[in-house]
């Protein structure tokens, strides 16, 4: 038993025909010629963006009617002095080859050197340590080797190191061209002239040089801890510097005119002391701690002079003083925090603080005042005192007695007897309500 069994399906089988299904043939594409595979499977047989150029067209010539050959043929060199004859391949054209001078010839460049006669050593150029001889050794070595003093100094005949032979041309080449121009100043633009050889400081150099080259990796890794320790004691001398000048410049306009005025006068009261101390705060301890830092925020900076300048003042005082800089329409925080913006923000907020206490110190002044006015005129022999009127003074409840027909029988004799219950009786205080009297009706 199979799954046809079980499907209930028949067992004969299918014809190949119809096992095999034909598959739709594809139409082949052919390969347009000049266009590579890689590019044609890209594309798909797809039309590019750009117009193509023709494949007729791509290995097309144009018409010419020039013949060009190669040829084997001799040249010469101007760079050559012996006219030495070589050979290369030659482009010609039409059988023609080509004339000139040798392509690579305009490379070559020499170093022109001075010459001097007898008559000019004798004036100018006499050296006790160098004989005329060597002189022009030296100077026929230069004009062969193009000044490449190392070469001359190995084919030297005499032992000359390369400083003495470099200071021994340099400085007869400056006597000559000093002798033969018409004037000093002709010649001062010449940089031999201008900046002469000197053969203790190219020797130095050379040491040092050789110093640093011969220093192992241990050596070069202490220099260069020497040297960043002295970059860093540098950058805090000149921060230091730079905050120093900035205190003078803030400090020196902290105080105004009119606290200045009030200090140079006849005396100086306590009061006084205090303003000073409070517009003109001790910075050391903030400039101290700045210094210390190697590198920081200059806003940061004035954040800590701030808080260092609002250290004697509350914090009441502080919130009036950031109020006022926003009712004057100027930041918390300068947006462009320059040093010069920083110092008149410093500066504003110094000022805005010498107000306030100013102002605190005349509502101070006007409270003692009105005090002592108040105070001399309640001991004044000739002043009235204040007396209390006779309705506001306590008086003893009396009930109405009334007779017939309504009349109040005891209310003049009350009248009378007042005055000596007044007298009698002690004053109650202003604040007291006078009790009420009681009516016919209450009764």
């Amino acid at each position: 038993m199979d799954a046809k069994d079980i499907l209930g399906l028949p067992k004969t089988p299918l014809s190949i025909t119809q096992e095999k299904k034909s598959r739709p043939q594809k139409d082949s594409q052919r390969k347009p010629d000049g266009i590579s595979r890689e590019v044609y499977a890209l594309t798909g047989g797809l039309a590019p963006l750009m117009p193509a150029i023709e494949t007729s067209q791509l290995k097309k010539r144009l018409p010419s009617d020039e013949k060009i050959t190669w040829q084997w043929l001799p040249f010469t060199s101007s760079a050559r002095k012996d006219n030495l004859q070589l050979y290369h391949w030659v482009r010609v054209v039409n059988g023609v080859p080509p004339t000139g001078d040798y392509s690579f010839a305009k490379y070559n460049k020499s170093v022109d050197i001075i010459k001097y006669t007898d008559e000019e050593y004798e004036k100018h150029l006499t050296d006790p340590s160098w004989t005329k001889e060597e002189t022009d050794q030296l100077f026929e070595l230069c004009e062969r080797f193009d000044l490449r003093f190392i070469v001359i100094a190995d084919r030297f005949p005499s032992s000359r190191t390369v400083e003495e032979l470099k200071d021994r041309y340099y400085s007869v080449y400056r006597a000559i061209l000093i002798a033969r121009g018409p004037s000093t100043g002709d010649v001062s633009a010449n940089p031999l002239v201008k900046e002469p050889y000197n053969i203790s400081q190219e020797i130095e150099r050379k040491r040092a040089l050789s110093m640093v080259l011969s220093q192992t990796k241990q050596q070069e890794r202490k220099d260069a801890e020497v040297l960043a320790e002295a970059k860093r004691i540098a950058d805090s001398r000149m921060a230091a510097r730079n905050a120093e000048q900035s205190e003078l410049a803030v400090t020196s306009n902290a105080v105004p005119e009119g606290t200045e005025r009030e200090i140079s006068g006849d005396t100086i009261s306590p009061s006084n002391v205090q303003l000073l101390s409070t517009v003109v705060p001790d910075n050391a301890s903030t400039l101290a701690s700045l210094r210390m830092l190697r590198v920081y925020l200059r806003t940061y900076a004035l954040e800590q002079m701030v808080q260092a300048a609002s250290a004697s003042a509350g914090l009441r005082t502080i919130k009036r003083v950031e109020q006022t800089l926003q009712e004057l329409g100027v930041n918390l925080k300068p947006r462009v925090p320059t040093k010069a913006v920083c110092a008149e923000h410093l500066e504003l907020r110094k000022e805005i603080l010498t107000l306030l206490n100013l102002q605190k110190q005349l509502q101070y002044k006007e409270a003692e005042g009105s005090s002592v006015r108040e105070g001399s005129y309640s001991e004044t022999p000739g002043t009235p005192k204040r007396s209390h009127r006779v309705g506001d003074q306590d008086r003893t409840f009396i009930p109405d007695s009334t007779g017939f027909g309504g009349e109040r029988v005891g209310k003049r004799d009350q009248k009378r007897k007042a005055p000596g219950r007044l007298a009698e009786a002690p004053s109650s205080p202003a604040q007291s309500k006078r009790p009420r009297k009681l009516k016919a009706s209450d009764l």
